[in-house]
């Protein structure tokens, strides 16, 4: 379960920000997730609540934002959502894409703090 170590590492980051603003405690945790990540949502919130048992993140909360899968379309000279994971045409026209734009994150983007 390699989410394990990703919440992990996700708390390790966020007690090393807190230790920046002295005396300061993480409320949340935001994360942008995408399906290419190979990541699953519920197993990456299952694993943080286990990985924060017992640590000084102990009450801090896991906010997912899951990202859509967005492709290049050519014949459409923009960023679309794609069909589906399996499809990776242009949900407006039906152009087989270029190349995928999103979908991959995995990314600690915010901290909520509290003095």
């Amino acid at each position: 379960m390699h989410e394990l170590s990703i919440a992990m590492s996700l708390l390790d980051a966020a007690d090393e920000e807190a230790g920046r603003h002295a005396g300061a405690r993480v409320t949340a945790l935001h994360v942008r997730l995408g399906p290419f990540s190979g990541v699953l949502g519920e197993a990456l919130r299952s694993a943080f609540e286990l990985a924060r048992e017992g640590s000084a993140l102990e009450d801090a909360e896991l906010l997912i934002e899951e990202m859509p899968i967005v492709v290049h379309c050519l014949a459409c000279a923009a960023d679309r959502s794609a069909v589906s994971m399996q499809d990776l045409r242009c949900a407006i026209c039906g152009t087989a894409a270029e190349r995928v734009v999103g979908g991959r994150e995995l990314e600690l983007v915010a901290l909520e703090l509290e003095s």
